[in-house]
């Protein structure tokens, strides 16, 4: 009994210490610094299971294509009338912050309120395809608990829904 009690003790103390670290920004990691459009593409998904992309196509060989494959986001209206709608949307969310607005491509933020990971979020208007493509990912873990395929999912209803 009194090893259970201080397992229990050891356990609480350590789930307060990772919410107090999480609290004090030491999860948040650093930007990625290649994120954006390169050659009419975006980031590769990641190489585990904590990202989302509508380009996984793009990449076959790549071990996460299959769990990473998210639809691209369909047009309302133009490519800039489209970003500027799914900007809104974002900037909605309580833990979304747009970082970069352009009108052919959007940067945003996401950070959880306990741990405060960060995640990055990316709307490119693909005139090509004439769809809006989208790649989501946490910076950090090995996974994302379908995270970032949710996000996907959320703003694409509410885009749907937007006047």
């Amino acid at each position: 009994m009194l090893i259970l009690k201080w397992l229990v003790i050891v356990l609480l103390v350590v789930a307060l210490g990772a919410i107090g670290a999480g609290q004090a920004g030491l999860f948040r990691s650093t930007a990625p610094n290649d994120l954006g459009v390169r050659d009419g593409r975006l980031k590769p998904p990641s190489n585990t299971d904590n990202s989302v992309t509508s380009q996984a196509a793009l990449y076959p060989d790549h071990p996460q294509r299959a769990y990473s494959d998210v639809a691209p986001l369909p047009l309302r209206g133009d490519g800039p009338a489209t970003l500027a709608k799914i900007s809104a949307v974002v900037a909605a969310m309580d833990d979304a912050q747009v970082v970069k607005s352009d009108p052919d491509y959007l940067y945003a933020q996401y950070t959880t309120r306990l741990m405060k990971f960060v995640d990055d979020v990316e709307f490119w208007y693909d005139p090509t395809a004439r769809v809006i493509q989208v790649r989501s990912a946490s910076r950090v873990g090995k996974g994302d608990m379908g995270v970032n395929r949710k996000r996907v999912e959320v703003v694409r209803a509410a885009l749907a829904a937007a006047p």
